[in-house]
């Protein structure tokens, strides 16, 4: 098996600007600060370039919503063919009228659009309302193999794309808590999961539940990691976003990148910054020989997964 290259791998912390417009100037120059210093796959947060708007219900925030084949995705598409990046870019989708998603799409280096991921778990939690605003991922078609039109392997509403630098996997903030679909993603061949992200602290809570809220939301994506012998990685946003009639929610950031092993291999603090890490394939392929938790699997055991509860 011909070894793969290491590739270097970009994750932008950041806020948003007043504007949508303003918030595109200040990610494209963060993407090209990110290439100068070697970068060739870059992941932006969660809805990166409009306020976390789900704090409450407004039905005008709907108007947020763009087309996956319109001016900001063709925007970003023109600079990763130019710097020659891979892009996951994070957007509020509008698929169709009254369909609304919580997307990510995927450029490769020559600017295509190679697919849009679309976020599978949908939370409904306070100044998190999610549910208004967003229909859940879902499959398009059966379970695609590896070389299919559109994803390179595709289960369930789960999909992989064999970029030019890596082969990657993309799920999206609230599904980084559940470990079926790291494993679905990894199994489809993902070297490397992106979580982008938008999580914050209620202010009230920060005292007594921010560190420990901070650590379990790193820890669930470490042991994706070690459970997939994969590379993973969480941009998220950083910054206090106010809301009438509430506290408002102060993004915590804390973006890292971890090895297969769950070790850091870059992390940040609260403010601004872009982390870069060099992520090398045959790292996965050693750590899977010495943890064959892939081989072990009893998949003639796993049907009950398929149950929502088995108590009594």
């Amino acid at each position: 098996m011909t070894a793969r290259a290491p590739f270097t791998l970009a994750v932008i912390q950041d806020g948003v600007e007043a504007t949508a417009a303003e918030t595109l100037v200040a990610t494209e120059a963060r993407i090209r600060a990110a290439h100068a210093k070697g970068a060739q796959v870059i992941c932006l947060k969660e809805l990166f370039n409009a306020p976390y708007f789900c704090k409450r219900l407004d039905a005008s925030r709907f108007d947020f919503a763009e087309p996956v084949d319109g001016p900001t995705i063709a925007r970003l598409q023109a600079v990763a063919q130019e710097l020659a990046v891979v892009l996951v870019v994070p957007f509020y989708e509008r698929q169709a009228a009254g369909v609304y998603r919580n997307s990510a799409a995927v450029i490769d280096a020559d600017g295509a659009l190679l697919g849009v991921y679309r976020k599978m778990h949908i939370p409904h939690d306070p100044l998190f309302e999610e549910k208004y605003y967003f229909a859940p991922g879902e499959s398009d078609r059966p379970v695609q193999p590896a070389g299919a039109p559109g994803p390179d392997g595709e289960a369930g509403g789960f999909m992989v794309w064999k970029t030019r630098h890596a082969t990657i996997g993309v799920l999206i903030c609230w599904d980084q808590w559940y470990p079926e679909a790291a494993r679905i993603t990894a199994l489809l061949g993902a070297d490397l999961l992106i979580y982008p992200t938008a999580i914050g602290w209620h202010p009230a809570e920060k005292a007594e539940w921010g560190a420990a809220q901070v650590d379990a939301w790193r820890t669930a994506q470490r042991a994706h990691a070690i459970a997939n012998g994969v590379y993973v990685a969480a941009p998220n946003r950083t910054g206090f976003e106010p809301e009438a009639g509430t506290d408002g929610l102060e993004f915590f950031g804390h973006s890292f990148i971890c090895d297969p092993y769950g070790r850091y291999v870059a992390q940040a603090e609260t403010g601004e910054t872009t982390l870069i890490a060099t992520c090398d394939p045959s790292l996965i392929e050693y750590t899977r020989r010495n943890w064959p938790f892939l081989r072990d699997r009893r998949v003639d055991a796993y049907e009950p997964i398929l149950s929502r509860w088995l108590g009594s």
